[in-house]
Parts: structure tokens; C-alpha cells; sequence
């Protein structure tokens, strides 16, 4: 039967404190044609990522089976570093990719060499067995370098492998927003380009063959207030 899905993961809490809690969100429907969700916390095992925001979450099909993949992100820093004036300083996660088993509610964390610095809110693109990793903000460089990586997730019977590859033509973006338009097809809008610069200009981002390909839209008619914001 059809069942759709929502992964859940990290955020700040009311408190400004950091989750570190999975919860997976279904859809229910009833007899009588409402549509309620119900929402249950998953408990991990083994390399458990750490509490975080503005990372991603996605999830990978492979050989008739599915994993979620974390990376990225950003969690406050070690209490034995913390100080009265940096208390709730922040850094950037470790460049890790995990898979998580949301069936048997297993994690393992991959170390990548190509994956060298942490990187909070970069676009995501999920597509089968492969994620697209674009721009995002590295803090410890205060940069956001125009990355474009290749993560791909193989599921076999026995131990998975994930391995990554440098694209050229990545875009320097954070905080965008994503949509897809089509099967294969996304748009890419807003962001920064620098700390106190907005981004001005739209993306479109297609693929074919597995090949990816991204490219400037027109730009839109923004209307003054869009404009004008320093966000």
C-alpha cells in the first residue's frame, strides 16, 4: 500500500537548546476520508548524529531498500569549551555523512575525504541512490564556496557503500529554497551570496543521463519590499 512519509530530525527548541530527536510523521487516513498524521520518535543505535540545525535530511532508494542520509549542520560547542560569554557559540558539525535505518533504527557514520569542511544550509537534491550537495556556509571560514558534490549510497545485502565526487559548476547559495517542477527538474530561489547580500538571481537545475546541469533563470519582477529587505 502507499504510504507517505515525513523525516523529522534536529531544530532548536523553544528554549534555544538543540534537538537531537527523530521523528517520523505518517499520514493517516481514515474510514471516513480524513487525512491525520500520526508522529512517532525513533530511537537510534550505534553512531548517533548529534544535535544540530541547518543541516539536511534526505532519503536514498537503492535495490529495493531505503536508508536516510544526514550531513552538515551546525551544534553548539563542547560544554568544556563553553564560556560565560560564548555560551551558546556555535560551530560547524564534522563533514560526516550518516545513513540511518529508520526500520531497525540503526545509524553509521561515513568520513569522506572529499567532504574536508562542515557546511550548514546547503541545498539538498535526493534522486534514487545519489544526493546533490550545493553552496552552503561553512563558519569556520565564514565562506560560502560554490560546492557542488556527488554523494552516492549503494545498498547491497551486506555493508553499504557511499562514496562522493566533485562536480564543477557548482553556485555559491545558503538558506535557498528548493522546489522541484518536474520529474527532473528544480528551481532554486532566495538565499545569500555574502553574510549581509541577498540573492537576487534564480536557478534552474536539470538533469539528464544522470548528469546534472545548473544554470541562471530570468530573473523575477521583485517587488519592492523583497528588494529593499536586508533579508
Amino acid at each position: 500500500s502507499e504510504k507517505c512519509q515525513f523525516i523529522i530530525h534536529g531544530g532548536k527548541t523553544p528554549n534555544n537548546e538543540l534537538s537531537d530527536k527523530i521523528y517520523v510523521m505518517s499520514v493517516v487516513c481514515k474510514n471516513n476520508k480524513k487525512v491525520t498524521f500520526q508522529c512517532t520518535e525513533k530511537d537510534l543505535v550505534g553512531d548517533v548524529p548529534e544535535a544540530r540545525y541547518g543541516h539536511s535530511i534526505d532519503v536514498v532508494y537503492s535495490r529495493g531498500k531505503s536508508m536516510g542520509v544526514i550531513f552538515g549542520g551546525r551544534s553548539y560547542i563542547p560544554p568544556a569549551q563553553r564560556t560565560t560569554e560564548k555560551w551558546n557559540s556555535v560551530a560547524d558539525c564534522l563533514p560526516h555523512v550518516f545513513l540511518v535505518d529508520f526500520e531497525f533504527g540503526c545509524s553509521t557514520s561515513y568520513v569522506l575525504p572529499e567532504l574536508q569542511d562542515g557546511l550548514s544550509f546547503h541545498v539538498s537534491i535526493a534522486r534514487n541512490d545519489t544526493i546533490y550537495i550545493l553552496g552552503g556556509h561553512s563558519l569556520a571560514n565564514n565562506v560560502r564556496p560554490a560546492n557542488l558534490y556527488r554523494i552516492r549510497v549503494d545498498l547491497p545485502l551486506g555493508s553499504p557503500a557511499v562514496n562522493c565526487t566533485v562536480l564543477p559548476g557548482g553556485i555559491s547559495v545558503s538558506s535557498a529554497i528548493l522546489t522541484q517542477t518536474n520529474n527532473d527538474e528544480f528551481v532554486i530561489v532566495g538565499g545569500y551570496q555574502l553574510e549581509n547580500q541577498k540573492r537576487m538571481v534564480c536557478n534552474n537545475i536539470s538533469f539528464e543521463d544522470n548528469k546534472i546541469e545548473i544554470r541562471e533563470m530570468e530573473t523575477p519582477d521583485w517587488t519592492p519590499d523583497i528588494k529593499h529587505s536586508k533579508i
